[in-house]
């Protein structure tokens, strides 16, 4: 046996022993589905799947949230582009023919067959999720060489860099609800399997660099043992172990589409929602699509460090917001790079930032040294993200959808649970949910409140009343008070403000918030001095 083919068995073993790190749930499909395999390539341009998984609408939508909340997103794109982000615009649907014809003139390497299914998730990027994709697609100039890159270095077919659109819509630091992280969403055990450090402070599946190149080498490893791309794309999404089932019972056949039945529901929807992502990712001017430009590019470079430091070591020396350091290196994990002599660990800034790190790196790494490093050991810290300490065990969970008109505060007060839990349980950033989305909550078993007139009112009135405790004591002057009317006071901006330190002044206040109210367009901008509105609040 020559040492290729040994190799490709490694491989195969090692692969499908990671059956229970599947990257989605291996419920069995429902096997009635198509009964009869698909061989001409007329029957696959017309296959349609008569039961779509309407769940995949959900995913696709929450990953979309999670991107738009980013703080990157929230920073660098003009309020008016994060309002279109959710807004629904319809489109007029062309033919068939359209479709197919632009299709098959990408000259794509891997077959991009047309069907209802692909219909369906064009729709779903072009009429739905219309502004989000318009902003994702001004953040593929960042992401999208990076991917070439990786891909043409294994000998990839280029196709394969929209993937990261349906796996995590380009956010780093997306997690599944099995447990998917990154990009490129890899899990747990695959992604040791590929090398990538997994510890308590360090999570290389949210590194872009490592993790591209980990998913190429996974990617390219799959292609050898399968030699068919659109089974290589639902093994990723499945698992191996998954697929090598459906290979069993169809009776050994090795085309997706003849396999395709036997496969799990969500990764049957898989493989259209790629061919759609490619679609509209090369289509989107046709349909009057065009990308939403940041404000401000993240233009970076790295340093190599050799010793601990700490997200806020960094930010008070070079007046940077820890945001954006956590935007730009995702792959820490609790705001700390455990850099030692011995083993070095890379940190990302902006590239303007870079050497005023290197003039003042000693000043950084002793600033609050004995609080962040006692003893130069890693402090035991808490969870940077505001997590609360509420104790799910034992208590009933239920599931909401957002009506028109809710916000977290009103809900979290019908269900008599605190917003920063609900936002902690739903990943809810800036307070931003949508018509429709659908929330975790946990609660004691009670009946939530009734949103009943009377209640309202005295909500309303408790507003007003709740107001002068809230508002500092510089804001207590005449004018302040002259243009308080029940809905917001105004705030001086001092030295050394953002839009993140003002909000946190005020009970409830999230920054987007204030950045919509004032029109804000570059969070950036605020200058001491300037008058900002900020909404008032119990």
């Amino acid at each position: 046996m020559n040492k290729i083919n040994y190799g490709i068995l490694i491989i195969t073993f090692l692969i499908c022993t990671l059956n229970s790190n599947a990257q989605t749930n291996t419920n069995q499909p429902n096997t009635s589905i198509i009964t009869e395999a698909c061989s001409s390539d007329s029957v696959k341009s017309i296959l349609a799947d008569p039961f779509p998984d309407d769940n995949l609408d959900n995913i696709l939508s929450d990953k979309l949230d999670s991107m738009v909340n980013t703080w990157y997103v929230q920073n660098a794109f003009a309020v008016d582009s994060l309002e279109k982000a959710c807004s629904y615009v319809e489109q007029n649907e062309l033919p068939d023919s359209v479709y197919i014809s632009r299709l098959q003139n990408l000259d794509s390497y891997i077959p991009l067959p047309y069907n209802e299914s692909v219909k369906k998730f064009i729709n779903f990027y072009l009429n739905k999720r219309r502004g989000q994709v318009s902003i994702m697609m001004g953040l593929t100039n960042y992401y999208f060489p990076l991917f070439e890159e990786a891909l043409a270095r294994y000998n990839l077919p280029a196709e394969l860099k929209y993937l990261p659109i349906i796996e995590s819509a380009l956010n780093p630091r997306i997690v599944s609800r099995a447990g998917a992280s990154g990009l490129w969403q890899f899990m747990y055990g695959t992604a040791k399997m590929y090398g990538l450090e997994i510890n308590s402070y360090i999570d290389e599946r949210n590194d872009p660099i490592k993790s591209t190149d980990a998913a190429a080498r996974y990617l390219r490893d799959l292609y050898a043992i399968y030699g068919d791309w659109h089974i290589v794309i639902a093994a990723y999404n499945c698992g191996p172990g998954n697929i090598n089932k459906a290979v069993r019972r169809s009776g050994g056949k090795q085309s997706y589409w003849e396999i395709y039945s036997k496969l799990p529901k969500e990764t049957r929807g898989y493989i259209p929602i790629f061919i759609a992502a490619t679609y509209v990712m090369n289509h989107a001017q046709e349909h009057n699509l065009v990308p939403i430009q940041p404000s401000f590019k993240l233009m970076t470079d790295t340093i190599i460090l050799n010793s601990y430091v700490n997200f806020e070591q960094i930010a008070a020396n070079l007046d940077i917001p820890v945001q954006e350091i956590r935007q730009l290196n995702p792959q820490y994990k609790r705001d700390v790079i455990p850099a030692k002599a011995d083993k070095p660990y890379v940190l990302k800034l902006p590239i303007d930032k870079i050497s005023p790190f290197l003039d003042n790196q000693t000043q950084i790494f002793a600033y609050n040294r004995d609080k962040y490093f006692p003893n130069n050991q890693i402090a035991v810290i808490k969870e940077v993200y505001g997590r609360s300490n509420y104790n799910t065990e034992g208590k009933k969970k239920i599931t909401y959808t957002v009506q028109r008109g809710d916000n977290p505060g009103e809900i979290a007060g019908r269900f008599r649970i605190s917003a920063s839990n609900l936002c902690e349980w739903n990943n809810i950033r800036h307070n931003m949910i949508r018509v429709g989305q659908r929330l975790t909550i946990y609660v004691n078993g009670g009946a939530p409140l009734a949103k009943t007139e009377p209640a309202i009112k005295k909500a309303e009135v408790s507003i007003k009343q709740a107001h002068s405790e809230i508002v500092p004591h510089e804001l207590q002057t005449t004018e302040a008070q002259s243009t308080l009317n029940g809905e917001y006071t105004l705030y001086t901006v001092r030295n050394g403000d953002s839009l993140y330190t003002i909000a946190k002044q005020f009970a409830g206040v999230s920054d987007l918030e204030i950045k919509l109210l004032n029109k804000i367009k570059n969070a950036r901008s605020i200058v001491p001095g300037q008058k900002l509105k900020i909404p008032v609040k119990a």
